[in-house]
Parts: C-alpha cells; sequence; structure tokens
C-alpha cells in the first residue's frame, strides 16, 4: 500500500493559520514530518476557501514543492482551485476526486483529461449517498468507469475510493466489510489491476478514546491490505500504524522476506 499523508488538512489549525497569513513555514514543517514518518505522497485538503479559491490552493502546493517531490493530491470540490492546483504543481498529481454527482461530472472529470492528471472516483450514488452493499459499489464503479472513458480519459488514470464509513455508524461494521469484498471483487469487474484507496481517517470518525482508535485503524489497516488495497489516506503521524503498513507490504510482497526490513 501507498502511504498518503492527510495530515494538511483545514482542520489542523496550524494549517489554517498558515493559510490566512501565507506563512509557509508550517506547511513546510508538517510535511517534512510527514515525509519523514514515511508518506509517499502528500493531500491536500484547504477545506473552505473563501474568496480566493486560486490563491489559496497555489499557496498550499507552492508551499508543499518547497520542501518534497512527492505526489500531491488535490483534495477540493471547487473545480477553480483545482485547475489553478493543476497550473502550479510541478510533479504528479491525482484529483481526488470526481463522483457520479452531474456537478462533478461535469467541472472536475473534464480537468483530468486537460491536465493529463490521475483521479480518485467516489462510489457514491448521484445524490451523495454510500451505496447499500458491495454489489452496489461494483455498479457504481462500473458507471465511474464508464464515464471515465467517455470523458476520454485513460483507462489507467482511475483510483477508486469505495468510501470507508465511520465504525460508529449503525451499519458501520457491515459497510467496511462490504469495503474489503469489493476491493477484492473489483479487478474481476473491469478486468484491469484498478487502483485503489480509501481514507482511514474516516473510520474512527467520532468521540472514542485515542488508544481504542489506533486499535481499530491498526486491525482494520491489516483487513484492507490483505484485501489488495493499493493506496491507504491515513495521519502520517500516527507511528504504530505506519508499522503496521510497512508490515503488511513485508508480509504481502511477492519476494523473499527478511527480517532487515521488519
Amino acid at each position: 500500500m501507498l502511504l498518503i499523508a492527510d495530515n494538511l488538512t483545514a482542520t489542523n489549525k496550524a494549517v489554517q493559520k498558515a493559510v490566512v497569513e501565507k506563512n509557509p513555514e508550517p506547511i513546510r514543517e508538517l510535511v517534512k514530518n510527514c515525509v519523514a514518518a514515511g508518506a509517499k505522497a502528500i493531500d491536500i485538503n484547504p477545506g473552505p476557501l473563501g474568496r480566493n479559491p486560486e490563491e489559496s490552493m497555489t499557496f498550499l502546493v507552492d508551499a508543499v514543492q518547497g520542501v518534497t517531490n512527492l505526489p500531491v493530491l488535490i483534495d477540493t470540490p471547487n473545480p477553480r482551485a483545482i485547475e489553478a492546483a493543476l497550473r502550479c504543481c510541478k510533479h504528479k498529481t491525482i484529483i481526488n476526486g470526481f463522483s457520479l454527482e452531474p456537478a462533478k461530472l461535469e467541472a472536475v472529470l473534464p480537468l483530468a483529461k486537460e491536465y493529463n492528471a490521475d483521479i480518485i472516483g467516489y462510489l457514491l450514488r448521484p445524490d451523495g449517498h454510500v451505496p447499500a452493499d458491495a454489489d452496489e459499489r461494483l455498479q457504481i464503479a462500473l458507471s465511474i468507469y464508464e464515464a471515465l472513458c467517455k470523458a476520454g480519459i485513460d483507462r489507467e488514470r482511475l483510483i477508486i475510493d469505495p468510501i470507508v464509513v465511520p465504525i460508529a455508524w449503525q451499519n458501520g461494521n457491515f459497510q467496511n466489510r462490504e469495503v474489503l469484498t469489493f476491493i477484492r471483487q473489483l479487478p474481476d469487474l473491469l478486468a484491469f489491476p484498478v487502483r485503489t484507496v480509501v481514507g482511514l481517517s474516516n473510520l474512527t470518525a467520532t468521540e472514542a478514546p485515542r488508544g481504542k482508535k489506533l486499535l481499530i485503524e491498526i486491525a482494520y489497516l491489516c483487513m484492507l491490505a490483505e484485501a489488495g488495497l493499493s493506496m491507504v489516506l491515513m495521519n502520517a503521524l500516527h507511528k504504530e500504524s505506519v508499522k503496521a503498513a510497512r508490515t503488511c507490504r513485508s508480509l504481502l510482497d511477492s519476494g523473499i522476506f527478511v527480517w532487515e526490513e521488519i
């Protein structure tokens, strides 16, 4: 699994302040810490962008690229901000993302073609709701794939997010087991090894003791690895979770196991 740091988010007060003050140093320090912890890509989630979305997003991308050449994920529903980021990105870029909601099909998907960027497709119904089970996820994945092809985008650009839900939801356990089933079945549906990604932080988006949250995160992370997940968007500063992800990679590697990798 490729580890994507989701630490650069507007819910982080230091990030909020840095954007308002246009001070890149807190952003750079956070990104350096994530890279040192093992992140292989950086998700940029600025939240509400106010009156100048292009300026704020350009500031964030420039701040990140000032300290790393890792791929960046542009994580905003604002098409103007997405395009501003794509214009200034110097390295590999992933749009995060689009769904079957008409507005996103019309405004976001064409940007992936114009800028030759990878793009994440969320498995949501056109009304924005989460699918009922693995079967409905597979149906939506097929529609996402068809929309991508219709837009003239290479299928290798597609990354599928089957939507992990908070474990505290009434059907949270069921939904997240269905995500595992979906990941296992997806390659057979589309007949090529399409990449998959999940937002692991969604799993524990509820009030609970931190130790219990980490335990749930690690356990589910290992299940996702076994199911064949390609990428995981997670807090790169959760050291034990990062260790678990690395260990999963060693255990699932097709090569010869060596203790030095642990």
